[in-house]
């Protein structure tokens, strides 16, 4: 099977990943912060090397303020519902993925800016929705659906001049794009440890530049100021709650590092080079349906008169891929594959042309086949 799924996880991880999983398994088990002891003390290890290595990767100066979680959608979730109050107002976009609507919804009071054609979120379209009560707007880097980039760092600074703060979803470019938060302006970023990032499943990264104006959504034991029936304020204490996955952070700490060695630009670049060539390959097929604009390594496309879903069974077992939402449906609409979704190609940094070029053959199969 050629595994082209990588928007959804990446399969194959750098083998470093796994030796430290594995070892931290087969030699630590201690429960990080819950005693002076040696497994403990080296639990905690991971967690400051980990956090010292996304620090450097994404340009982050104090590296407590990164904390860890089950995954992207959980730390989305923190973010949005710790930061806003009642009465305050959140603008997210149609390019979201449900990990940020839903919330958004949960919460009551927001609004959508819109996209065109192509999955772009202009700077004006934000600057409209904004209120006076804005307190949170949220906005992906890369689309999840059809990998066009946002113009994250203009995003960022309608926010701020409408006194909000700005949370980046980064799910689809942490590990494959340069992304630094004071340059971009983020006030707080959200990524997954499973996708670009190499680590395994069950590993996501939030980061808050000002841990005092959101609230712990999850409280617990911490292994800190026990005496206390009140959640911890220091971090990363206030947002870890409970037994750590310590070897999955091991391995996402190894992931971590491998971008970092061969950098998340030249690890993109290669991403979105077999993608543009890909993309190239199906409109000149004709019968074909390329939605957004290639900003990526992520290719989304229908067969016309083919459901997606039925175009992902004619690939077969020989191809993993995605059909159908992609939980993302207002992008859809924007993108105008709102009738069935569309067929997911993404691209990643341990495939290669001849993947491309068997896929390539494999979608003009169909074509040929339903002639």
């Amino acid at each position: 099977m050629i595994y082209l799924d990588n928007a959804a996880t990446t399969r194959k991880k750098p083998a470093a990943v796994y030796k430290a999983m594995l070892k931290t398994a087969l030699l630590g088990g201690g429960n990080a912060g819950r005693g002076n002891g040696v497994l403990s003390l080296g639990a905690v290890r991971v967690i400051i090397e980990t956090q010292e290595a996304a620090a450097e990767l994404f340009g982050i100066e104090d590296e407590s303020s990164i904390v860890f979680t089950q995954n992207a959608t959980y730390a989305l979730n923190m973010a949005i519902l710790g930061t806003l109050k009642p009465n305050d107002h959140m603008l997210a976009t149609v390019m979201d993925h449900n990990s940020v609507l839903r919330p958004a919804v949960r919460h009551g009071n927001y609004s959508i800016a819109g996209a065109d054609s192509i999955g772009y979120v202009s700077p004006a379209a934000v600057r409209r929705r904004i209120t006076d009560k804005t307190a949170l707007v949220a906005c992906t880097h890369v689309s999840n659906v059809c990998g066009t980039v946002q113009p994250v760092k203009e995003i960022a600074k309608a926010a701020h001049a409408g006194g909000a703060m700005f949370l980046l979803d980064c799910s689809q470019s942490a590990g494959s794009a340069d992304i630094k938060v004071n340059d971009i302006g983020a006030d707080m970023i959200a990524c997954p440890g499973h996708k670009g990032l190499m680590g395994p499943m069950g590993t996501g990264i939030l980061y808050i530049k000002e841990p005092e104006r959101v609230e712990a959504v999850i409280t617990g034991g911490t292994g800190s100021e026990s005496e206390s029936m009140a959640q911890p304020g220091a971090m990363p204490d206030k947002f870890h709650c409970g037994t750590m996955n310590i070897p999955a952070i091991a391995g996402l700490r190894e992931g971590i590092r491998f971008i970092l060695k061969e950098g998340a630009e030249s690890i993109g670049a290669h991403e979105k080079e077999l993608a543009d060539e890909f993309r190239l390959n199906l409109m000149d097929m004709g019968g074909i349906i390329v939605y957004g604009r290639g900003d990526s390594g992520i290719t989304a496309f229908n067969i016309n008169g083919l459901e997606s879903s039925e175009t992902a069974r004619m690939l077969g077992d020989e191809f993993a891929v995605r059909a159908g939402y992609h939980c993302a449906p207002l992008a859809h609409r924007a993108l105008g594959s709102a009738n069935g979704g569309s067929v997911r190609v993404s691209f990643g940094y341990f495939n290669t042309k001849r993947d491309m070029k068997r896929i390539t053959d494999a979608v003009m199969r169909i074509l040929k086949e339903r002639k």
